[in-house]
């Protein structure tokens, strides 16, 4: 073994939202646990750019340090476009930088996970509790399904636009097949529209709620607690299938001449990869643990076949679809462009009570949709028809589609006219499509991957995208503010189609306006739009399956690592309709459970040894001098980056929520 600063208990290798639930949770229930967590990125406490929420832009720019980006190989199915995936590279992985957006999962994705790919343990009545345990609902009492004991809170935010009530009333009068709800996230129902969309935020303090300041920061007296910033793990070490502790690298990211020297950290109890959808994998494969012939390929020698080490990868496909609004419409563009009037204004309201723009996300409705009506499934086609009859038509929780308005142009406000805009976006909540992501290198744990997004390999998913897009523009061109179609991100359908967009609109569409007729060639239209403008909605999951292994599994339901002691993993077995930060916080409770049980000693359900974090010293927040905007680069948009363009390209946007 080493010498005693590198002995630990546990070891995590990777500091996301997962693993800081996990470590923060098993550190708060037995504080002589000695603990290591090592993390590529850097500390978000008390940073402005991470505590803001409405900061979020700012992290999607491609010169970000607290982001990877995993550029995909060309698809045709993407017009040779490289898809960019990002992860969170900094404490509390995804959950420091995201969005915000509060969704949940529905029963059945769990219950799947369970029955399907034969987890016990795993169903939706085990998880529901975990679920609760996490959060402190502050949006509305006595709700069976929400929790309100939890370190994070869960709130409307500090600021409600009116693009969100807009959108809610033209559904009501447009869409009579479905009704309202209080809850869009009650766990158990669907195809209801929902007033605005909770958030990750202290509805009191206007601050992200996330994992690494309510699990982690708030634990700083406990120094067994060990989080060891700007180290890449390179491989697991073992004595025989005996997992005993991590090597591991300077990472080069913001000290690219640094001592690269490996180092090793030494876990007498458990090591725990916790690197996320591509660092795991990775690591499990320059470990040895993968497919033979792979293993072979990079000259690594082959400690265990597993041939499920990076398969199945899976996200969710968006869209942003963009309208002019009128000066009425309350949005988020002057700020993103870096307005000075707009920017001290909501800088003053954050810092005085957490109001503004920087306490919410501009994501304020929306709906987990499916089809219902005769003309819903007309539309979905014949491509779909397969894919609704194995995974829908008995699962009336789950949703086909989300959709909702944004507050902004979520494009590139450097050549788009400046004015005001709305978007409608729609999310694929299963896509059929699946990819891979592996090793391009045996040694060096900062090559990029060998990455196949797989996104639109399937034509399901072109009819589900299609179906997003006509249904979400009938809601769009009837709202109050609508003033046309921003035309740069729209399909672009012939001069003589119905449907052909308008750039310049004196105002909305008539609520009993019939909805737009759409031909082949105008579906090949939209078809083509989505596979120039399809992203990531950076929801990355299914490279570390727990499932069976003869069914390409690579952990068990105790999230063991196959043909291995004393190492485990948990990535999903399958997606879920809705945001998988949810899920995230989810995995990294019932791992503090197993984890706990196994080594001897129980987790109650309470919040005994939490606190909440010291407060950061006070001092009114100042505008950053370097401050452009929201948005953080020049030239941010829709599109996705080729790789040769990356990452000094005006034409990148990699979508995050």
């Amino acid at each position: 073994m080493n010498s005693a600063p590198n002995e630990f208990d546990i070891i995590f290798g990777g500091g996301g939202t997962a693993a800081c639930v996990a470590a923060g949770r098993l550190a708060s229930a037995n504080p002589t646990l000695r603990i290591l967590v090592l993390e590529a990125g850097e500390h978000t406490k008390y940073e402005d750019s991470h505590v803001q929420p409405g900061r979020y832009f700012g992290h999607l720019s491609p010169a970000s340090t607290t982001l990877d980006f995993h550029v995909g190989k060309p698809s045709k199915s993407l017009a040779g476009r490289s898809l960019v995936v990002p992860s969170g590279r900094c404490i509390g992985g995804g959950s420091s930088v995201n969005f915000t957006m509060y969704t949940r999962a529905s029963a059945s994705d769990y219950d799947d996970w369970e029955g399907q790919y034969k987890n016990p343990g795993w169903g939706s009545k085990d998880l529901l509790p975990l679920l609760r345990k996490t959060e402190t609902y502050q949006i509305r009492p006595h709700q069976p399904t929400h929790g309100y004991s939890g370190p994070l809170k869960v709130s409307w935010g500090g600021h409600v636009t009116n693009i969100g009530d807009q959108f809610l009333k033209v559904a009501a009068a447009i869409d009579n097949d479905r009704m309202y709800t209080e809850d869009v996230n009650d766990f158990y129902e669907c195809n209801k529209y929902g007033v605005l969309t909770p958030r990750w935020i202290d509805g009191e303090t206007g601050k992200r709620s996330d994992p690494a300041h309510y699990y982690i920061y708030n634990q700083e007296a406990n120094k067994n607690l060990v989080i060891r910033t700007g180290q890449r793990v390179k491989r697991v070490i073992f004595e025989g299938e005996k997992a005993v502790g991590l090597e591991y690298v300077a990472d080069i990211a913001l000290r690219p001449d640094v001592d690269e020297t490996p180092q090793q950290a030494y876990a007498s109890r458990l090591v725990v990869l916790s690197g996320g959808a591509f660092g795991s994998p990775a690591i499990l494969e320059r470990s040895g643990i993968g497919a033979a012939d792979l293993l072979a390929k990079h000259d690594v020698p082959v400690k265990v076949d597993l041939p499920g080490v990076g398969e199945s990868f899976q996200d969710h496909n968006i869209c942003f679809v963009p309208y002019q609004a009128s000066d009425e419409a309350d949005t988020f563009d002057a700020l993103i462009r870096g307005d000075i009037a707009e920017t001290t204004k909501n800088f003053d309201l954050w810092t005085e009570g957490g109001k503004g723009l920087l306490a919410a996300n501009g994501m304020d409705a929306g709906i987990k949709i499916r089809p219902v009506a005769e003309e819903d499934f007309k539309d979905l086609g014949p491509d779909f028809e397969e894919r609704w009859n194995e995974y829908f038509a008995n699962a009336p929780d789950k949703p086909v589609i989300w959709f909702g308005p944004s507050s902004f142009l979520l494009g590139d406000h450097t050549t788009a006219p400046v004015r005001k805009y709305y978007s409608l976006a729609y999310v694929n909540e299963y896509p059929v499509s699946m990819g891979s992501v592996h090793i391009s290198s045996g040694q060096d744990p900062h090559a990029p991957s060998d990455f196949n997004p797989a996104f639109l390999n399937h034509p399901a998913d072109f009819a589900t995208l299609r179906w997003g897009y006509k249904k979400t523009r009938e809601i769009a061109r009837r709202m109050k503010f609508y003033r046309g179609e921003h035309l740069p991100i729209h399909p672009k359908f012939s001069a003589n189609s119905e449907a052909l967009c308008n750039g310049d609109s004196a105002g909305p569409a008539a609520l009993d306006a019939p909805n737009l007729k759409y031909t082949e060639d105008d579906d090949r239209a939209i078809d083509d739009f989505h596979k120039q403008f399809i992203q990531t909605s950076w929801h990355s999951l299914g490279t570390c399956a727990m499932k069976p292994r003869e069914d390409g599994g690579v952990v068990d339901p105790r999230l063991n690592v196959y043909g291995t002691r004393n190492l485990k993993l948990s990535i999903a077995p399958a997606n879920v309709g809705a945001n998988t930060y949810s899920s995230a916080l989810t995995v990294g409770e019932k791992a503090a459970v197993i984890i706990a049980e196994d080594l001897g000693f129980p987790l109650d359900g309470s919040m005994s040894g939490f606190a909440e974090p010291v407060s950061a010293p006070s001092t009114k927040t100042q505008i950053p001098d370097d401050f452009a905007g929201l948005q953080g680069i020049e030239g941010l948009t829709i599109n996705s980056m080729v790789k040769d363009e990356y990452p000094n390209s005006k034409s990148s946007m990699i979508t995050v929520i």
